[in-house]
C-alpha cells in the first residue's frame, strides 16, 4: 500500500487550528484592486474558517481523515 500524500495546494492554503479548526484566507485580494472599494478589499484581508460543507474533503486533502 502507498503512502498517503498530502494535497500540495492545499498544503500552502489550509493551516490547522489549536482547537482543530482549519483556517483559511480570502480570495480576491491579488489583483485588479481599482475597482474594488476599500471596504472590500479590507474585509478580504481577514482570514476565515472552512465551512462545514467543505471541510471533509479540506481534511481527506490534507490526510487528517
Amino acid at each position: 500500500m502507498p503512502k498517503m500524500k498530502t494535497n500540495s495546494g492545499a498544503k500552502k492554503r489550509f493551516t490547522l487550528t489549536g482547537t482543530g479548526k482549519i483556517k483559511r484566507k480570502h480570495a480576491y485580494k491579488s489583483h485588479i484592486l481599482t475597482k474594488k472599494t476599500n471596504k472590500q478589499k479590507r474585509n478580504l484581508t481577514h482570514a476565515g474558517l472552512v465551512d462545514s460543507t467543505d471541510l471533509n474533503n479540506v481534511k481527506f486533502m490534507l490526510c487528517l481523515k
